[in-house]
């Protein structure tokens, strides 16, 4: 097995050496299209978070650069690359799954080559298991060094050793990666890498390593290149959108940085994620209210209701003072909707800090809400707290959000019928291909009979049924 960094040639510009890999592997794969009659496939699956997708994008750019052709079965695929997500248990046993069965499937076709990526696989103990339990991977490699993916491969075919390449920490920001866009009217732009905040239930900080922010130059510069090429919805991206930019050797807000956005012809909509409630200042708020583009949908996760848990999940706010936050962007902006994330069965979680919890979802009134049972993540200061809440008393409590925020949102989402909203439509729906889905301004799912011409328009439509999670609408 071999660990790549011994080679590499540091005072090379790192894009160009990459982009001299693609050649070289373009050439090969030239010459086996040439050989056989049909390019080799690469099947790409990326898994949790919207980061994740967008990485995978990048991935898929350089693996159409070195000539692989995509295909949405993995039996067909001499390529395997998997993104992996370690925010909850579940994700991981999906990867696992996934592996026990390209074992088989490699030993009818051995030339496949298994590559894993992602958060995962900053992980020791999933590295650990990966040599002992699945020596059919053939390329490992961790969140910092994604770009490197021409060199690992380029590696694996010259010496057909198992390539592990796991980076602690960021070593450098390589820009104008080449990239597949899954829609062609809308892309993510990741501003920032990392997250500081340490929050106790969130192995994230340990997989991506501490904040590093982009320069606002190269982030106007892809978003100018994006609206160039068509696209109309931008979304920014970081695990904490909100401290962009504190880190820069000038310091630029993520205020700033959103109106120098705004001002980018040719993009029509800008959204962002995630907001942490801590750090949402009043100049954000401005600059949201004052930004004709900047989507009035806000992702504000409250995880929990209680101040007394929020102190052990050490979210840095208190119930006091997201609800003031709340009404600071209510004030300012009346016609905002909220969407959030909420834990059930944090450890020490009592009843009376699920009322709590309650309490903020009556009275904020969220629009969605993303809602999650306590997922133990080992190397996280919750895995080992005192107080582990039972089964039993987190799924009757989860049970009872759910019947205390769908009917609320319901409730909410009935004013929204007879309104005109625009939406951009997305795609055709899966379940009948007469009828289009796509997401108003302020991200509700609206479905609407229509041609596939509207795919990639923004669409003006009147609601016209409330489906809860989803509205119906006709076109006006």
């Amino acid at each position: 097995m071999r660990d790549t960094r011994k080679e590499i040639a540091v005072d090379e510009p790192e894009l160009f050496r990459q982009l001299e890999y693609m050649r070289v592997i373009r050439e090969k794969n030239d010459a086996y299209e040439k050989e056989i009659g049909k390019k080799k496939k690469f099947f790409s699956l990326a898994m949790g978070c919207q980061m994740n997708a967008h990485d995978s994008e990048k991935l898929e750019g350089m693996l159409d650069q070195m000539g692989y052709e995509r295909t949405e079965e993995e039996t067909q695929a001499d390529f395997v690359i998997y993104n992996t997500c370690c925010v909850r248990e579940n994700a991981e046993q999906k990867v696992y799954g996934k592996l026990g069965w390209l074992k088989h499937y490699k030993k009818d076709k051995p030339d496949t080559v298994i590559a894993l990526c992602g958060c995962m696989m900053q992980q020791d103990t999933v590295i650990d298991t990966i040599r002992q339990k699945h020596r059919h991977v053939d390329i490992v490699f961790g969140t910092y060094n994604l770009y490197k993916l021409p060199e690992l491969m380029h590696t694996r075919m010259e010496s057909g050793d198992t390539i592990y390449d796991i980076w602690q920490e960021q070593e450098e920001i390589v820009e104008d990666l080449p990239s597949i866009r899954h829609y062609p009217y809308k892309a993510s732009v990741n501003i920032m890498f990392g997250c500081n905040n340490f929050c106790t239930y969130c192995i994230v900080p340990y997989v991506r390593g501490r904040e590093r922010s982009r320069m606002p130059e190269d982030i106007l510069a892809e978003v100018e290149k994006l609206a160039a090429d068509g696209v109309k919805e931008i979304m920014l991206l970081g695990q904490n959108v909100n401290s962009y930019g504190k880190n820069l050797e000038n310091p630029v807000s993520f205020a700033q940085l959103l109106r120098r956005v705004n001002e980018v012809e040719g993009i029509e909509r800008i959204r962002f994620m995630t907001s942490h409630p801590k750090d949402l200042s009043d100049e954000l708020i401005e600059a949201m209210r004052d930004c004709a583009k900047v989507c009035k949908n806000l992702h504000l996760p409250v995880q929990a209701g209680s101040s007394e848990i929020l102190r052990r999940m050490n979210r840095h706010y208190t119930k006091e003072s997201y609800l003031e936050t709340v009404r600071k962007i209510k004030a300012a902006m009346p016609e905002i909707t909220l969407s959030t994330d909420i834990i059930v069965g944090f450890p020490g979680e009592t009843e009376e800090d699920f009322q709590e919890t309650l309490d903020v979802i009556r009275e904020v009134g969220y629009s969605t809400a993303y809602t999650f049972i306590y997922s133990k993540r080992t190397g996280t200061p919750a895995a080992t707290m005192d107080h582990q809440v039972s089964e039993e008393a987190i799924k009757d409590r989860f049970d009872r959000m759910l019947n205390v925020l769908n009917p609320m949102i319901h409730e909410l989402n009935e004013k929204m019928v007879g309104k005109i909203v625009t939406v951009l439509v997305e795609e055709p729906s899966k379940n009948n291909k007469n009828v289009l889905t796509g997401r108003a301004d302020n991200y509700a799912l609206v479905h609407f009979e229509g041609s596939k011409d509207f795919i990639g328009q923004l669409v003006p439509v009147r609601i016209t049924e409330n489906k809860t999670f989803y509205f119906i609408a006709e076109r006006v």
